[in-house]
């Protein structure tokens, strides 16, 4: 018995060991635990004490008080009244958002505003114009591409939905926010646009980042154009897919692209989605994009196609149904057509039209369309309302084209200038001419890039700085709008994604001109005339 009571006392790991084993015995289920610790002892003592460390430091986790706060506790710091309200008086939190320098103070102080009803003819308000009373204009600052805004049967319409329907739901289109007239929306885009299908969304900038993250996740790969617009950026950003840009409207880069593409995931597993995306009539430049050349290297290199239509449904084709109208493109080539509605016909929110199947997946994998509202039932009649019209009055789309034509003619002699934007396109960029640049028609100096396929861009360098540029542009504005002529300064958020040089050509300094189609003969030419000579006036005959 001493024996056994001096083996304990000089090997206390063993005391410990046999009332450990004791303890387990009385516990229910002794027998697979002990078989348990038995075999991972032999196996792996290292990790049989790593386990007994982990489960004694969660015990000590869980009863540990985290909420004491006392006077005793070594992390409280007891300041007096005195102190408190010091270090209230002291505290400067720091700014939201950095402090607008001289000439964006200016440049916010100059934004007109329309007083009334918007449309082709406004009246405006703004600092530096002449005389104290708002001043009639003409308006090509406006997206009113086909006049629907300020049509009387938008209007009719409205008053009679608002007073059936009320505002809205105030809720997601998934819970209780779909009505009648949701659906009416719906069928009527997918025929519109002659797909399988479509679905709405509440609000037009965000109806690219639900669409796009809805089917491309991390691994995928998607090849875009670097001059897709800001909207369109932050969709890709949350993808978090691959992503490859080639030179903006080069399809020579396209296919060069696609190609490295090809063979970097050539017999590679998994499986990845590829897409390619595009817009139509590119917002920043008012480019048109050569869809048949798009599909048929989607079609080679087995890529799908995200056409972002925003511009140019209303804008090209006979009865506005957009680039594949406008370029006679089979509409099931292309796999998701996006568009702005406030844009397109007049209203407000987007839409993608697809198949059948890819709008099932949306409307649980769309994250814009499940977390929001939907949008106004009166605006969503609105824009239903706004197709018709647009199929029943095709003197909308031919008058539009007429008039931007029009305006072409005039501000295509200035040499001073260059003009980006496609022969066909309403939505029209002015920017400076470099005096680096060879003259001649401006829409032959779309690009002033290196042509090689799958290189980086070339940017002739302008003999101007941005900011001389903008002051320029500025100038020019501000001469139209006391003529009676408002047109705005295009004003851009940098690229979030594609490569710098490509940026830096997107974000060159530019005047928009939004043509519309609600304007006669006379104002055109009144109003192409005024550009000019404010043009003139501010930049001279400034020839290389």
């Amino acid at each position: 018995m001493l024996e056994q009571d001096a083996t304990t006392f000089h090997d206390p790991a063993s005391a410990l060991g046999k009332y450990f084993m004791d303890f387990l015995r009385m516990i229910p289920g002794r027998d697979i635990i002990m078989r348990y610790i038995a075999s991972s002892y032999q196996n792996d003592p290292v990790r049989s004490l790593l386990e007994l460390l982990l489960l004694l430091f969660a015990i000590r986790t869980i009863l540990q008080n985290r909420t004491s706060g006392g006077q005793s506790s070594s992390h409280f710091v007891n300041l007096s009244s005195k102190d408190i309200d010091y270090l209230v008086d002291d505290f400067r939190p720091e700014p939201l958002c950095e402090p607008l320098n001289k000439n964006e103070q200016r440049d916010l102080d100059e934004v007109p505003m329309i007083v009334g009803h918007p449309g082709p003819r406004v009246k405006i308000s703004a600092p530096g114009l002449s005389g104290t009373q708002p001043r009639n204009m003409l308006n090509l600052a406006s997206y009113n591409f086909t006049g629907l805004v300020n049509a009387p049967e938008m209007t009719a319409q409205a008053q009679r939905i608002l007073r059936e329907y009320g505002v809205g739901s105030c809720s997601p289109p998934g819970f209780y926010g779909t009505s009648d007239m949701h659906m009416k929306l719906e069928k009527c885009i997918a025929d519109f646009l002659k797909k399988e299908g479509s679905i709405v969304y509440s609000q037009g900038f965000s109806t690219a980042s639900g669409a796009v993250p809805a089917f491309c996740k991390r691994g995928d790969i998607i090849v875009a154009d670097a001059g897709v617009s800001f909207a369109i950026h932050c969709a890709l950003q949350l993808s978090r897919s691959t992503i490859f840009w080639y030179e903006h409207n080069n399809y020579a880069s396209l296919e060069a692209v696609l190609q490295r593409v090809h063979l970097q995931i050539k017999d590679k597993k998994p499986l990845r989605r590829q897409f390619i995306l595009t817009e139509g009539l590119f917002e920043n430049d008012g480019q048109i994009a050569n869809l048949p050349k798009v599909v048929e290297l989607a079609k080679r290199f087995k890529f799908r196609v995200f056409l972002d239509e925003t511009y140019s449904i209303g804008t090209l084709g006979k009865t506005g149904r957009g680039l594949t109208e406008y370029q006679n493109v089979n509409p099931d080539d292309v796999d998701f057509i996006i568009g702005n509605m406030a844009v397109a016909f007049g209203a407000a929110g987007g839409f993608v039209a697809t198949t059948a199947f890819a709008v099932r997946h949306q409307r649980i994998n769309g994250l814009s369309f499940v977390f929001s509202a939907a949008m106004p039932v009166m605006v969503a009649n609105g824009a239903t309302t706004a197709m018709q019209l647009l199929t029943t009055q095709p003197q909308r789309m031919t008058n539009l084209q007429k008039n931007a034509k029009a305006i072409r003619k005039v501000l295509d002699r200035i040499d001073s200038i260059q003009i980006p934007s496609d022969g066909e396109s309403a939505l029209i960029h002015l920017s400076i001419r470099s005096k680096h640049q060879a003259s001649g028609k401006s829409q032959s100096n779309h690009l002033q890039l290196a042509s090689k396929p799958d290189s980086k861009p070339e940017l002739v360098p302008h003999d101007l700085s941005r900011e001389e540029q903008q002051e320029l542009l500025r100038k020019i504005l501000l001469n139209a709008r006391n003529q009676g002529v408002m047109i705005v300064q295009e004003r851009r958020l940098r690229c979030l994604q594609s490569d710098p040089a490509f940026a830096e050509y997107i974000d060159r300094p530019s005047l928009r001109i939004s043509v519309t189609s609600e304007m006669n003969d006379g104002e055109v030419a009144q109003a192409a005339d005024t550009i000019r000579a404010s043009i003139v006036s501010v930049l001279g005959e400034r020839r290389s």
